[in-house]
């Protein structure tokens, strides 16, 4: 699993576009998809920014830190399905 699959899905997790995430990053939004796709690697502070503004430091972290890409992106998904839910129950 790639970092860019995880930086990925931590935006979508945001729920921001590539576009709305790189003017808050004050980069290229061409730049946001290459991190996205693995063809291009972000500066540790652009890495830390992503984290930041996508309240995903914990995501990130274990990344860094050698966890496997699947438990993470299951950790995110999972955590998507339990917003979802207490959306619905509010409605």
């Amino acid at each position: 699993m790639s970092y860019g699959s995880i930086l990925k899905a931590c935006r979508e997790r945001a729920g921001l576009s590539q576009a709305e995430l790189a003017e808050q990053l004050f980069i290229n939004q061409s730049d946001v998809s290459k991190f996205e796709r693995g063809s291009k690697e972000p500066s540790m502070s652009t890495f830390q920014k992503w984290a930041t503004l996508t309240q995903s430091p914990d995501v990130l972290v274990a990344f860094i830190a050698g966890m496997d890409g699947l438990t993470i992106l299951s950790n995110v998904l999972n955590s998507m399905s339990g917003v979802i839910g207490f959306i619905k129950f509010i409605y």
